[in-house]
């Protein structure tokens, strides 16, 4: 008899979860398993110890990830807990594999002390060619990361930060193409400080906004303002040339760019109020910040998070190439320069077909992971972070 939870498809799609693990080699006979496993392997064991840099050629951890979460920020549900974000973090892994050909094992950790996950990890980066940190709540994930990246000589990205991140780089330069201005021409507002807000806000910067403003759930971020913590006021030194000090409709009194990053609502009337040919990216799932037919009738370009409009603003497009990239050319980090590189990339994938409705190609563009590989592992090559050159 079938449980009533398998009369929900996507209920019975999990049922006994999506992966599992296939092995790359026979083992017919006595001659197979006695180069599979021992005596052979202690041979390549010894090699390995002799040599450490072999792992990469003679095991798997060098096209292996590990999909790591706390379980405190999952998707639009918050924190529950790690046996709960698991088909989240199996999803992930599946999407490693389907869209970039990545192997990646889920691993949901009963910690969220920062001190206990940088020392579980760091512990457990012998394993694996790279990790991809995944819903964990801010501030803490960006000290996490950042003590991860220092600590492992493989790549770390935090990809509720910096898969969104370059997503939305990408779409943001062709929506500027599209409207005959370059980023240079552009001054944005972002809704939200957290992790994807905050990246967002720094890739932009990296990549030559104009001018860039930030809000919280207590208004605009600015240099002077109190009860900012250190990621909030480095930002504030860094953005909001102008000034700004009210709320983020105020704000967007003649700009040119929202993106919407912090699960709030922003009305029509600040939308109509900014500047000609405006971009309005509304990323909050599943309800943005404005609908989407609410803004098209005053913005040039409108894009979401969601898969039933279009402009779908799809972490899946980043980052599968981008480990892809690096694990190719078995890269010791992520750089900024490597982030941008994937972003250009996958804008460059639109080419001549942009319009209103298509400044960021289909997570099911066959061209999209294939562009980011190449762009990402070139980029590793010339920031010097590449152990394999050819």
């Amino acid at each position: 008899m079938t449980p009533a939870f398998d009369q929900d498809p996507a209920f019975a799609l999990h049922r006994g979860g999506k992966l599992e693990v296939r092995s790359t080699v026979p083992v017919r006979d006595a001659g197979d398993l006695s180069l599979a496993y021992t005596p052979g392997v202690a041979r390549v064991c010894t090699a390995i110890a002799e040599t450490p840099s072999l792992a990469d050629d003679y095991t798997w951890t060098s096209n292996v990830v590990a999909v790591i979460t706390d379980g405190t920020a999952v998707l639009g549900l918050g924190d529950i807990g790690p046996a709960a974000a698991m088909p989240v973090m199996e999803g992930k892994a599946l999407l490693f594999k389907e869209f970039g050909g990545v192997n990646a094992i889920p691993l949901c950790l009963a910690c969220t002390d920062v001190d206990e996950l940088v020392e579980t990890v760091a512990r457990l980066a012998p394993s694996f060619g790279g990790i991809n940190l995944e819903d964990i709540s801010a501030p803490r994930c960006f000290e996490i990361e950042d003590r991860l990246r220092d600590l492992l000589d493989i790549p770390v990205f935090h990809d509720d930060q910096h898969g969104t991140a370059i997503v939305v780089l990408a779409a943001l330069r062709n929506a500027a193409r599209l409207t005959g201005r370059t980023l240079g021409d552009l001054r944005a507002v972002v809704a939200g400080a957290g992790a994807a807000g905050v990246a967002v806000t720094r890739i932009l910067l990296e990549a030559g906004i104009g001018d860039i403003a930030v809000a919280d759930s207590k208004g605009l971020i600015y240099d002077g303002r109190e009860g900012l913590n250190s990621v909030k006021q480095a930002l504030a030194r860094d953005t909001n040339k102008a000034g700004h000090t009210g709320s983020t409709e105020e704000a967007l009194v003649g700009a040119d760019v929202f993106v919407g990053l912090s699960g709030s609502t922003v009305t029509e009337q600040a939308i109509a109020a900014m500047a000609a040919d405006s971009i309005v990216f509304a990323l909050s799932n599943p309800t943005p910040e404005v609908l989407p037919e609410v803004a098209a009738r005053h913005a040039a370009v409108v894009a979401t998070g969601r898969s039933d409009f279009p402009n779908q603003i799809n972490n899946v497009l980043a980052f599968p190439g981008v480990f892809r990239g690096a694990l190719d050319v078995r890269a010791t980090t992520i750089t900024e320069n490597m982030k941008v590189a994937a972003a250009n990339a996958l804008a460059a994938v639109v080419g001549d077909d942009l319009t209103a409705e298509y400044v960021i190609p289909s997570p099911f563009d066959e061209r999209v992971a294939p562009a980011v590989t190449a762009a990402v592992a070139a980029q590793a090559r010339a920031d010097g972070v590449a152990r394999k050159k050819d």
